[in-house]
């Protein structure tokens, strides 16, 4: 294989810089991290699922003020309106005319905190923001800033008061990646910066600071440099052979029989745009196979639906993941 052109090689340094700015606020997450510029790379949206308190919040406005890009974080709630998202016309008294209230989904990376909450028609909302990059207020259109990224979170495990995003919204995120706790190591670290954290004085009042108030410094990069690691991205090379190796991957979970629901083609599709991000991530201007393979979860776990008799005899859509991929290659 050839040497890595200098441009990827570039692109690949720029990208750390910005793994390891988040690294200096967030301990561990790198594999988060990870998917959350692979998404941004391929203008994907990514679905967390994970327990409250595993800093996620944190990432996003950490990766955000790294690449000098604008966040904002919506709290789901079951009385939230679709209007608290994309906006609303608002009645000028002055001018007895309308104006337009931009909500928001008006930003470079939304955070869209614990979706499962809202009502469908608004999840319905924002993942028609998510899929065409525009939305309607009143009878005006209104592009959203690019670029634009949505990060859904979601308790894995919290059922009372929630709507459960069908198969077909699901299938809008190109990823859903869940979050485990840190390793001891990773937990004793965070506890140690934690207690360094000390007090922040306001006038002649003071507040104990948070993770929150370290974020801080020039950004990583020019926007051109964003523009320009997108480019990249989309110049990795991708082989016949590896392209032929997700459409047989895709085409077994349509035939598998603990399966019920396959992935779409759009699964495909994503498995290929995250691989060539993955490899510009790791300084490299081809896909492999290991990039089919430590992606094939968050691109298609969420994308598949076990039978009710494979669910009786206890079986996991993980596992029959697994065998897919592992029929895959024999």
């Amino acid at each position: 294989m050839s040497s890595v052109p200098t441009p990827v090689s570039q692109t690949a340094e720029y990208l750390q810089a910005i793994r390891q700015r988040v690294g200096t606020i967030v301990v561990g997450q790198d594999v988060v991290v990870e998917r959350m510029l692979i998404a941004l790379l391929t203008s994907g949206h990514l679905l967390l699922e994970g327990m409250p308190g595993l800093a996620k919040t944190l990432l996003v406005n950490t990766l955000a003020q790294a690449m000098h890009l604008h966040f904002r974080r919506i709290q789901f709630t079951i009385d939230l309106l679709p209007s608290d998202i994309i906006g609303s016309e608002i009645l000028d008294e002055r001018t007895g005319g309308f104006r337009t209230h931009q909500g928001p989904a008006f930003t470079n990376l939304l955070l869209a905190d614990e979706i499962n909450r809202a009502a469908p028609k608004v999840q319905g909302a924002l993942l028609e923001a998510m899929q065409e990059r525009k939305v309607t207020i009143g009878n005006q259109s209104y592009p959203l800033p690019v670029p634009f990224l949505v990060i859904a979170t979601q308790n894995p495990i919290e059922q009372s008061g929630t709507f459960e995003l069908p198969e077909a919204q699901l299938d809008r995120f190109m990823l859903c990646h869940r979050l485990g706790y840190p390793t001891l190591a990773e937990e004793e670290e965070i506890l140690r910066r934690n207690l360094k954290l000390g007090v922040k004085r306001d006038g002649t009042g003071a507040v104990a600071r948070t993770e929150f108030d370290l974020i801080q410094g020039d950004a990583i990069g020019t926007e051109a440099d964003l523009v320009a690691a997108m480019e990249a991205a989309n110049h990795i090379h991708v082989s016949d052979v590896f392209l032929k190796h997700v459409v047989d991957v895709v085409e077994r979970t349509r035939k598998h029989p603990d399966l019920e629901l396959g992935c779409s083609p759009r699964a495909g599709i994503s498995i290929l745009k995250a691989s060539r991000a993955r490899a510009l991530l790791h300084g490299r201007d081809y896909v492999v196979p290991e990039d089919l393979f430590a992606l094939a979860e968050d691109v298609m776990l969420h994308r598949i639906r076990l039978t009710y008799e494979a669910l009786a005899e206890g079986k996991t859509a993980a596992g029959v993941l697994r065998e897919i991929l592992e029929a895959s290659v024999s």
